[in-house]
């Protein structure tokens, strides 16, 4: 007897297999982000207290349903409303785009000639050049940005070859530069990468057939190649500034006291503060502010998954 999903020639997956096979994703989600994420909500909406843990209200269990109603009663949006009248929060949040937002510019112009010269070389060198671009992800994120610090340093690296070569010395450590400099450095394969491997796939010949219609290299870089590695520079963008916009160990080490960035607010709030609510609350609007990049992100991955 035939089965329900049996077609002439090949068998096609039952659904039941199917629906199967999607469940330890979804259960992956809910456990390691969905839980979490609920976990954060419910304290943002608690309110300080000197115990511990640092927050109030907790569910009576002993109280029945009378005590998750007097939990639920307890709940307000305190934490939230402190976040609005402090200005800390706020130029934290604004000085978290700046950073993110300067940064991604920064990486796109220096990684988008990055790739494309890693695209046009040939396929033997291109292996040697993309190995170098991830070369730096066999050492420690923590370690790497130590490294920065022995180089910035008054007496490290950079003064040492400035005063070499006779120039004064320069002073960038626990500065915005630094944090920029940083970031751009930490997240450069994230933007060279996805420009790479749209620039490396187009076909030579659109080129070729711009010349042969009058454009010049420029002209032809700019109404072919450009517009065509567009889902590109959205993906290298996208992935650079949602993660930069959270970062914590950059800002912290290189950057001065002076630099605000929300990852560094979160972790004062928690650990130096404990003022778990704020903080919880903080990480609620940074999540908020990184939804709509995200959804973006995810539109255009699938769209260069259809278009492969």
């Amino acid at each position: 007897m035939r089965r329900p999903w049996m077609r002439l020639g090949r068998p096609r997956v039952p659904p039941t297999w199917e629906a199967r096979a999607a469940l330890p994703p979804f259960l992956w989600l809910a456990l390691f982000f969905l839980i979490p994420f609920v976990l954060v909500a419910k304290l943002s909406l608690s309110d300080v207290v000197l115990a511990i843990p640092p927050y109030a209200p907790k569910i009576d269990w002993s109280a029945g349903l009378a005590g998750l109603v007097a939990f639920v009663r307890g709940l307000d949006f305190e934490a939230y409303a402190r976040m609005g009248h402090d200005g800390l929060y706020v130029a934290a949040y604004l000085s978290s785009l700046k950073f993110a937002a300067v940064s991604t510019l920064i990486l796109l112009l220096v990684g988008y000639p990055l790739a494309y010269g890693m695209a046009r070389c040939p396929p033997s060198v291109r292996q040697a050049l993309l190995m170098a671009v991830i070369l730096p992800f066999w050492t420690s994120f923590l370690i790497r940005v130590y490294a920065w610090i022995a180089i910035l340093k008054p007496e490290g690296l950079l003064n040492a070859a400035l005063a070499a070569i006779g120039l004064p010395a320069v002073n960038l450590l626990n500065t915005d530069g630094a944090v920029y400099l940083g970031l751009v450095y930490a997240y450069l394969p994230f933007m060279v990468l996805p420009l790479y491997a749209v620039l490396e796939r187009q076909d030579a010949s659109l080129l070729e057939a711009a010349g042969d219609l009058g454009c010049t290299p420029i002209q032809a870089f700019w109404r072919v190649t450009f517009p065509l590695s567009l889902p590109g520079v959205l993906a290298g963008s996208l992935l650079c500034f949602i993660p930069m916009v959270g970062e914590f160990v950059i800002p912290d080490l290189l950057g001065g006291s002076g630099t605000l960035m929300l990852g560094k607010t979160i972790w004062t709030e928690f650990f130096a503060n404990r003022d778990w609510p704020t903080a919880s609350a903080v990480a609620i609007v940074l999540l908020a502010t990184l939804v709509l990049p995200i959804v973006l992100f995810q539109h255009q991955q699938t769209k260069m998954m259809e278009t492969r």
